[in-house]
């Protein structure tokens, strides 16, 4: 059986790599998409093949502040014409918008910590003065986890806000969310392709919050990072022992097929008294080399194995 080409719709190159090299490993010939500039003809076709969306929340950062507009476009485009998008318009949707995760995880009833969200200086003072704990402050179409700040009370935010470090984000939309203290301080993200478990890991919260686990998010971080392999700080990222039988995986498989996600990264923090709050959902997932490398697991090459086992018959099919 042929393989279709797969169409790669992209803003940052640094994150292109391990992609292609795991296409090309599992036979697929691929073309790039470069999304920041560009036209989109409603009357023409788009070119025959699987597409796969790999726009980030955090584009703007990078000098592309047409680039997550524009994909919204070019994914109408896609899927009027019929065209199998991997995270098409309904996944996007979800993962530029905190506030949308949070109404998606209520939905199927997992756990998640209490988010609004405001905008303006007023509004933003009254919802924090609601919390009656620490909360932190996000933007509502995030990233990388920029933007993301801690505060203890709604004086302490005022003063941040008025002393010109605010960061009002792409949009403008701030969440506020309820403060989880995590009873050691790492994060989990948990890795599911399709409909399969790939594996989960610790992301350490000792240096903050920015937590992209991309090869090339280290080396941009740390100057001494090697970008060819990803090498980081070695307790930055590491395994967890979290499997595919665990209680939290099928109600995030769940959620993935009914909103209509085909891979994510979706992130809990487990408290002192062994709750776990989900709180965020990453659609254009990244994976790093070296923790890979350690667990046996090639993320992207998982993918491209999605794409071969799963997704050609549907579409040769149709």
């Amino acid at each position: 059986m042929s393989l279709p080409t797969v169409h790669v719709l992209f803003e940052n190159p640094a994150w292109m790599p391990p992609l292609e090299a795991a296409l090309e490993a599992e036979g697929f010939a691929f073309q790039r998409h470069h999304v920041n500039e560009g036209v989109i003809d409603p009357t023409l076709p788009p070119p025959e093949g699987i597409w796969i969306n790999r726009m980030s929340p955090s584009s703007h950062t990078r000098g592309h502040a047409s680039a997550v507009p524009l994909m919204r476009e070019w994914l109408q485009w896609l899927e009027s014409w019929g065209r199998r998008v991997i995270n098409g318009s309904a996944a996007f949707e979800l993962e530029m918008s905190k506030l949308r995760q949070a109404l998606a995880l209520g939905r199927h009833g997992i756990r998640t910590p209490r988010t609004v969200m405001a905008v303006g200086r007023t509004a933003l003072l009254e919802q924090a003065g609601t919390f009656e704990g620490p909360f932190i402050t996000k933007h509502n179409r995030g990233g990388k986890g920029l933007g993301i700040q801690l505060f203890g009370s709604s004086e302490q935010l005022a003063e941040h806000l008025d002393s010109g470090d605010f960061d009002p984000g792409p949009s403008g939309l701030i969440v506020l969310q309820e403060y989880i203290a995590p009873a050691e301080p790492f994060i989990t993200r948990v890795e599911i392709v399709g409909d399969r478990f790939l594996f989960a890991m610790r992301s350490s919260t000792a240096s903050g919050f920015e937590l992209c686990p991309s090869d090339a998010c280290q080396a941009d971080a740390v100057p001494d990072v090697c970008p060819a392999d990803g090498s980081a700080p070695e307790d930055k990222f590491q395994p967890d022992p979290m499997t595919a039988d665990d209680p939290l995986v099928a109600p995030y498989i769940a959620l993935m097929a009914a909103e209509k996600l085909d891979l994510a990264g979706i992130e809990f923090v487990t408290d002192d008294e062994g709750n776990r709050w989900t709180y965020d959902i990453n659609g254009t997932t990244n994976y790093n080399a070296v923790l890979g490398a350690k667990i046996g697991v090639d993320g992207m090459r998982e993918l491209a194995r999605y794409l071969r086992r799963d997704v050609v018959s549907a579409v040769n099919a149709a």
